[in-house]
Formats: structure tokens, sequence, C-alpha cells
């Protein structure tokens, strides 16, 4: 059996809805979500654009959408412990990672409602609340998903309990 090892963890979080409906959205509450992000990560966000206009979501070409970073090395590892053993543990009704979140290359993605979990915040300072995506990726492809669920589990990621 191969090593498998993690090669960056990515954060994202998206902010459509807000960023059409809140007034001075660019002034008053994207700076105060890069700054959060960034408490959390350790690591300054990159901002996310949308591509083209649509419509219907009341999005323009070149509006502000989302926030990414890209963790790797120390930082990917520390973020990564933070979320196993305080973050999740403070999810209200967390019951475990889905195993369907694990896609055919190996590759854990799962989401994280509030950011308000994570101990880095301050409630008294939040202003509104968003949501995270976290996505594990791997250097290498796992060869089947169960090679995969094995090394996360090894990893001390919580996975649901299999009911039977």
């Amino acid at each position: 059996m191969r090593k498998l090892e993690l090669e960056k963890i990515v954060v994202n979080t998206s902010f459509g809805r807000l960023s059409a409906s809140a007034p001075d959205f660019e002034n008053k509450l994207l700076p105060e979500i890069k700054q959060a992000v960034a408490n959390l990560t350790g690591q300054l966000p990159q901002l996310r654009s949308a591509k083209k206009s649509i419509a219907g979501f009341k999005v323009r070409e070149g509006m502000p959408v989302g926030l990414k970073v890209t963790l790797r090395r120390k930082k990917m590892n520390q973020f990564l412990d933070k979320v196993i053993n305080i973050v999740l543990p403070r999810v209200r009704d967390f019951r475990g990672i889905k195993l369907t979140s694990i896609d055919s290359s190996g590759n854990l993605t799962f989401g994280v409602k509030e950011h308000i979990v994570f101990p880095e915040i301050v409630l008294e300072d939040v202003n509104t609340n968003f949501g995270l995506e976290v996505t594990l990726t791997l250097r290498e492809s796992a060869h089947n998903k169960e090679e995969a669920i094995e090394f996360y589990k090894k990893l001390g990621v919580p996975f649901v309990k299999e009911e039977k």
C-alpha cells in the first residue's frame, strides 16, 4: 500500500447573495469577512470575482463573489489539527462527516455552516455570519475510496458512524 499524504487545504467562502443585497458591501462587510478568514487561516485570502454576469442571481462580471485561501505545509497541518480537534466538535448537531464527501480521487470536501465556531472569532465583533468550505487535497490520487477513508481516519477526521 502506498503512503498517501496531503498536498494542500483550500478554504473557500462565497457571499454572492450578500454582495448583491447589502448596501456598501465592498466598504463594510467585505473587509470584515476578509479579516475573519485571515484570522482563521493565518493567511490573507484571495478575492474571487464573477467570471460572467448572471441576471437571475443579480451578479455582474467582475463582482466579488468569494474568498479563497490555499494552505500548505506547516499552516496546513496547524489548520487541520484545529479543525479536527476544536472546530468540528463545537459545531451544533455534528455527527461526523459523510463518506460521500470523498470524491473519486480521494479528496475530502466538507462545509462549516457558521464561522463563529472557530476559536479565533470574538462573538462581540461579528456583524455577519458566513460559512466555509474546506477541501483536503491529496498529493497523489487514492486507488480507491476505501484507501482514502483509511488515510483520513488515521489523520483523525471524524466520519459518520455506519448504522447496521
